[in-house]
């Protein structure tokens, strides 16, 4: 897949992280929330890590979704540990041949196969160890940041990482970069926004999607390789692009598809990703519908509260939630029973519902709230396949 570079975005956050926008608050933490399959982690790895990188900062990457068996504290500490160990080098692997596993730096003792662990060196230690070693500034972008919240040892990592920050940065020097980005700012906000989250008073932006640039960009492609093609209608590209929810991926499989010289239709090509994307849209709305058919009246009634708590806290067990669910299903519903049916929706795959170590929830698909507020406003809430699973009611 054809990947568009974004370099002015990455050059604006990578002075934003070192201090040089006036009255910017990136050195203290920099979160980014963008839907899935919009380019972030491409833009993260491929633009951001560069950018940083060109400007003299050491970069540690790593996709908490990459191995969602692991703890994501292990994660973090595992990233840390080998960019430590990467950057003694020599000294690192000396140590290592003669059979040691300490390593002083910076008067810290480092125990290279133990970073971050209770009986190791702490994640702010080895973070100090690997600014020192480098003798730079170190960035340390997360992906998907969200997951450290489903384990008590995921909360740990990011506290840690709260306090090395403030350890490290200094008004007139920062040390340490946090990058922390998410697919739903829903989870990610529970990193920021109550007195216990560990980067309490950050602030959530939201990633600039692949704007109209992107599509005369490839407009421009297809018009030098296929003059013949020309003009070319930005508006439809555009406009096929939205609907995929400036997807990129999904986007340049249509165009692909209806450039396909083997392709039998006598429309033109911008119309056929029109309705590719329609197509798209239709598919995950009915897969959505399906997927909510599918559950048990308590539990769709559950994820119908939830879907209607969408941004604010969610307590499925409190009175006003058990009135609404015996609204729903026409019967009395006890706490036990709303318990099971969270418990039977987190566990479906894929799970419907995600929950933090804390006690926290959320829709794991945050695309599905846009499908449940399109359905509202047409007023075609509930779905119903004809035997009346839900009965009309209004949101307490």
């Amino acid at each position: 897949m054809y990947y568009y570079a974004r370099p002015e975005l990455a050059k604006q956050l990578t002075d934003s992280l070192r201090g040089k926008t006036l009255f910017g608050d990136a050195p203290n933490g920099l979160f980014l929330a963008a839907p899935r399959r919009t380019g972030k982690s491409t833009f993260l790895q491929n633009d951001l890590r560069p950018a940083l990188e060109a400007a003299g900062v050491v970069v540690v990457y790593v996709d908490l979704w990459a191995d969602q068996k692991r703890n994501p504290g292990d994660l973090i500490a595992e990233v840390v540990g080998n960019a430590l160990v990467q950057q003694l080098g020599v000294v690192a692997r000396t140590a290592k041949a003669a059979g040691l596993d300490n390593i002083t730096v910076a008067g810290i003792k480092i125990d290279i196969n133990k970073v971050g662990k209770v009986d190791g060196a702490t994640l702010t230690d080895a973070l100090k160890a690997l600014a020192e070693a480098a003798q730079k500034p170190v960035a340390l972008i997360i992906d998907e940041a969200q997951h450290s919240l489903t384990s008590e040892e995921g909360e740990t990592a990011m506290s840690a990482l709260k306090s090395a920050r403030d350890q490290m940065n200094k008004p007139d020097k920062t040390s340490l970069m946090l990058v922390m980005s998410g697919s739903d700012r829903d989870k990610l906000l529970r990193l920021v926004n109550t007195n216990g989250a560990p980067f309490y008073g950050s602030e959530i932006h939201k990633m600039p999607a692949l704007g109209r640039d992107f599509i005369e960009h490839c407009a421009q492609m297809i018009a030098k390789v296929r003059p013949e093609l020309v003009p070319i209608n930005v508006d439809q590209l555009w406009e096929a692009f939205q609907l995929f929810g400036c997807r990129p991926q999904f986007f340049s499989n249509a165009l692909g598809a209806a450039l396909n010289p083997l392709t039998d239709s006598t429309e033109r090509f911008e119309v056929l990703a029109i309705n590719a994307a329609s197509r798209r849209q239709d598919d995950d709305e009915a897969q959505m519908e399906s997927a909510f058919l599918a559950l048990k009246p308590i539990e769709q009634a559950v994820l119908w509260r939830l879907l209607d708590r969408s941004g604010e806290r969610f307590r499925p067990y409190d009175a006003d939630s058990l009135k609404f669910y015996g609204s729903a299903t026409g019967g009395k519903v006890t706490a036990q029973q709303a318990q099971n049916a969270v418990e039977s929706l987190r566990t479906q795959t894929p799970s419907l519902v995600w929950k933090s170590a804390r006690g926290e929830y959320a829709l794991d698909d945050a695309m599905m709230y846009q499908w449940y507020k399109k359905r509202v406003e047409a007023g075609a809430w509930p779905p119903s396949d004809g035997d009346a699973v839900l009965e009309e009611t209004t949101a307490v």
